[in-house]
């Protein structure tokens, strides 16, 4: 399916109305929407402006952000035209020397994790939380790709949605050979936000932004 294809982005905001404030962008998880991820932004830095993207295909009640061939690993061609698409309104509502980080939460992970691996410079940094990075979907992950990129990656010991070989390959990936300068998470929880992790995510944004 062509980018061209899906309906223009729905998008929820909150935080600052400065269209040069940095953009913290939400993505949610697969089969859920905007409105449920920007309840986040309340518990985050003031200041930014936050911006909680619906996903372009409808799944489940809710939206994904491509189509897959297992829980963790995008169709290739799928995340391709999405991310495409998610590019052209970014570069309309964020131009180059606005600061962007990408938010994602599961699905929202994984397709976080595609952005910054197709195109690292463009971002000031991803929090990956309790998702994958998708590998095998035609993107670079080699060694030194997220190369000095300020990386969070949460994940639960007790996760049993993701795919735990799909956690420890992110895990391991983000922490050495990335390259990224990443801050790491673990809990005992499973597959959802805990307060601790919302708070690491505040303390990250706060840091990032600041750096």
């Amino acid at each position: 399916m062509s980018p061209a294809a899906f309906a223009p982005p729905v998008v929820a905001t909150h935080g600052s109305a400065d269209p040069a404030a940095p953009l913290v962008v939400l993505l949610h998880g697969r089969g859920s929407d905007e409105t449920q991820i920007l309840g986040l932004a309340a518990h985050l830095p003031a200041g930014p402006a936050y911006a909680a993207v619906r996903a372009p295909i409808a799944e489940g009640g809710g939206y994904a952000w491509f189509a897959n061939r297992g829980i963790g690993r995008p169709v290739e061609e799928s995340l391709r035209d999405t991310m495409d698409w998610f590019r052209t309104w970014l570069d309309e509502v964020a131009p180059a020397g606005r600061p962007v980080l990408l938010v994602g939460f599961s699905g929202g992970a994984a397709f976080a994790g595609g952005l910054v691996l197709d195109d690292p410079e463009r971002f000031a940094g991803a929090a990956i939380l309790y998702g994958t990075l998708p590998f095998e979907a035609g993107l670079a992950t080699t060694p030194g790709r997220l190369s000095h990129l300020p990386v969070l990656v949460a994940q639960g010991d007790a996760d049993h949605v993701i795919p735990r070989e799909l956690l420890d390959r992110t895990w391991h990936y983000l922490l050495s050979e990335s390259g990224a300068s990443t801050v790491a998470h673990r809990g005992p929880g499973g597959h959802q936000l805990t307060p601790d992790a919302v708070h690491q995510l505040g303390d990250w944004i706060d840091a990032t932004l600041a750096g």
